[in-house]
């Protein structure tokens, strides 16, 4: 089965695009009412919204946001049907290769703490391992 990882161009991409991450992000966390799918930083030059496709299904979607040589995952978020089936880590190796053509040599990203182990194994480390925040950061390096 193909995966993918593309620009959302038709008003169903964007439906979906948007209904995975207000679920997934906001929904599920009893926070539906803060989702903003018209944010101004979707629109963004250097802002790359995307979707993960298998075959013909979206399953994830993430912004990818590059900045000079860094770039930062946003709202990174995996189907609540589709989780635990490897879609999050394969996500996170096509956006690290797009990141990569973009010239980048890092990525960072802010992680639900409930994630935290799930980006360890994906290579990720702590920027700051005393960081309590809601969202720590974490980042890894490109090779």
């Amino acid at each position: 089965m193909t995966e993918e990882l593309r620009v959302p161009v038709s008003d169903a991409d964007w439906v979906a695009y948007h209904a995975i991450r207000r679920h997934v992000l906001f929904e599920l966390r009893g926070q539906g009412f803060a989702y903003d799918a018209n944010h101004p930083d979707e629109h963004q030059p250097a802002h790359h919204p995307m979707l993960l496709w298998i075959g013909n299904v979206p399953v994830g979607a993430i912004r990818i946001d590059v900045h000079g040589a860094e770039a930062i995952f946003r709202r990174v978020a995996i189907r609540a049907d589709l989780q635990r089936r490897g879609y999050g880590r394969r996500l996170l190796e096509l956006a690290e290769g797009f990141a990569r053509g973009q010239g980048c040599v890092r990525v960072e990203s802010h992680v639900d703490p409930g994630a935290i182990g799930f980006y360890y194994r994906c290579g990720y480390v702590l920027i700051d391992p005393k960081d309590r925040a809601s969202s720590p950061r974490m980042a890894k390096k490109l090779t």
